[in-house]
């Protein structure tokens, strides 16, 4: 694909990364465990590269942040936006280097997701050791884990399909 449809492609992921929680925010209970940011950046790091799904994953939550206010700047959208630069840039780079065949979408996502789920935890312990507060084991089992469950469950039934599709169109090949 040639650098101007990553670019458009990206743009097009950034907006839909900016958007999407509007649609799931209006679930109060399970809004946030759907994850709606990490879609779109796990896609632009599968059919973009690596590079544009690092650089979308981590623009996005800053950005939506410093324009709306959500999520909190500290340590909420710190931590998500290198949680989600992981996602997009290990997406991308172990689906490129794993066999070219379509079920390796799925190891490649997985691999996406405990990566992401890992840094997350290591940066939101780091900022919220900075000002002074605790974060422990159960903390982020709690958040990255259990209160993501819709999430990843949403992530591994419609993010192989996509790919799988779109990798099949003459934009993306």
């Amino acid at each position: 694909m040639k650098k101007l449809h990553k670019l458009i492609f990206s743009a097009v992921f950034l907006a839909l990364a900016f958007v999407l929680p509007f649609l799931t925010g209006q679930i109060a209970n399970i809004g946030a465990m759907l994850c709606p940011m990490h879609i779109p950046v796990i896609l632009c790091g599968f059919l973009c590269s690596w590079k544009w799904g690092l650089a979308v994953g981590f623009i996005a939550p800053l950005l939506r942040s410093f324009t709306l206010g959500m999520p909190p700047m500290f340590p909420t959208a710190l931590a998500m936006a290198f949680e989600l630069a992981t996602y997009g840039a290990i997406a991308g780079c172990a689906y490129a280097m794993l066999p070219k065949k379509k079920l390796y979408v799925y190891p490649s996502l997985i691999i996406s997701m405990i990566a992401g789920r890992i840094i997350w935890g290591i940066v939101t312990f780091a900022c919220v050791s900075f000002s002074g507060g605790e974060f422990g084991l159960s903390a982020f089992v709690s958040g990255a884990v259990l209160n993501a469950i819709p999430g990843i469950i949403l992530q591994l039934a419609i993010i192989p399909p996509i790919v799988m599709l779109l990798k099949n169109t003459k934009i993306f090949k």
